[in-house]
């Protein structure tokens, strides 16, 4: 019992098995298992190596973004002339990646709570039985008292409400910011791959104090200048400026970090990209139910211990700054996984190979015969204890 054990022992540890190979000299099946290797090789090389990169571990960035407006605008209305600043014409205020820059507005001053008429239109009436008292329109301004009256040669609802109230019915045309497209945009961003240990910001080497305060973005001959031109962002992203400022719109700015560490670190550069992504309306927009972007906002005040607000509906191009990034870096674990799934794949030429062989072409039989072994197995005496057994072996 002791020396089976140990041959058994012997035999596992000291013998190594390796399957049987049958050469096949034929030409259809050699050139068909050639091709399904070599277009292997060329999937492994061209498309995980090179194009996928697979001998690389990668890794995405955690960003920040900050950015500053600069630039006056001016307006001149029926006896007003307004200077208008960043304070002003920027929502809102603190620098984000997500802003408005105002370009056109209607401007409604000297409003108090008090009751006015509605705007003649949706809110006509013939009598107070068409104004329902506490009730309110959707499209409507305020409470409506459940009084009628006339307005100039119309009648319509009274309502409690902020009053004169806004008519925006008529967007002003031409913008009245059309300096706006001279305003320049500068973006600071910074950005860390954890990965790799690595922090980079869009002022890379030799974006200097001197540098940043003569250059304009250019993406020919300045593409690494963080310096925007309004104008030229809305020409890059494919919008007309003057039709984006009349009813607002939005861009998205990208700034791209496709970095490659297994070269020097200063390689890694930040290209920008520009997207419209609503605005710019045509003939066909009008239609629709909403073009371009808008919002309100107020600004409120006391006279004569009277509270009142002036209320303006902006117009604005709406920018967003959007970080994109991927990293690269060589790696030995991905490295042997490709090379690893690679040698796998090989195997597909030999599973067609065989499907070919034994059983489309004619001679399937012959091939059959030499590539298995039959094996039979017969008890000689089932009625000993311990019995005995013939293997014949046939190779046919």
């Amino acid at each position: 019992m002791k020396s089976q054990i140990t041959n058994a022992l012997s035999d596992f540890f000291f013998e190594y098995e390796t399957p049987r190979q049958v050469l096949v000299r034929n030409r259809r099946v050699g050139v068909v298992c050639r091709l399904i290797q070599l277009g292997v090789l060329a999937y492994i090389i061209g498309w995980v190596f090179i194009y996928e990169k697979g001998y690389q571990s990668t890794d995405t960035a955690v960003s920040s973004v900050f950015t500053k407006m600069k630039g006056v605008g001016y307006t001149s209305e029926i006896g007003k002339e307004r200077v208008w600043d960043v304070a002003d014409y920027v929502f809102p205020p603190q620098g984000d990646s997500s802003f408005v820059v105002m370009t056109n507005y209607i401007i409604t001053e000297g409003q108090n709570m008090s009751k006015c008429p509605e705007l003649p239109g949706k809110h006509n009436c013939t009598s107070n039985k068409d104004c329902e008292g506490g009730g309110f329109k959707r499209t409507g301004h305020g409470q409506m008292t459940g009084v009628c009256v006339k307005l100039n040669t119309t009648q319509t609802c009274e309502v409690l409400a902020w009053c004169p109230v806004e008519d925006d019915r008529k967007i002003p045309d031409p913008p009245m910011l059309m300096s706006a497209e001279n305003y320049t945009l500068f973006i600071k961003n910074s950005v860390t791959f954890p990965l790799f240990g690595v922090t980079r910001s869009n002022l890379v080497e030799g974006i200097d104090a001197e540098y940043i305060s003569k250059c304009l973005h250019d993406p020919e001959k300045a593409p690494l200048c963080p310096i925007f031109k309004l104008g030229d962002i809305v020409k890059l992203s494919g919008f007309n400026f003057e039709t984006i400022a009349k009813v607002g719109g939005a861009i998205g700015i990208v700034v791209d970090w496709t970095c490659n560490f297994d070269t020097d670190v200063r390689n890694c550069k930040p290209k920008y990209n520009f997207h419209g992504l609503y605005g710019n309306p045509t003939e066909t927009d009008k239609a629709r139910a909403s073009v371009g972007y808008n919002f309100r906002y107020a600004k409120h005040y006391l006279e004569d211990t009277i509270q009142k607000r002036t209320l303006l509906k902006v117009f604005g191009i709406r920018i967003d700054i959007i970080v994109q990034s991927l990293a690269r870096k060589f790696d030995i674990i991905p490295t042997l996984t490709a090379i690893g799934s690679g040698v796998g794949i090989f195997g597909v030429a030999t599973v067609v190979c065989d499907l070919v062989l034994l059983y489309l072409l004619p001679k399937r039989e012959f091939y059959k015969n030499m590539k298995f072994k039959y094996t039979d197995t017969h008890i000689q005496d089932p009625d000993s204890e311990v019995g005995s057994i013939e293997t014949e072996v046939s190779k046919k």
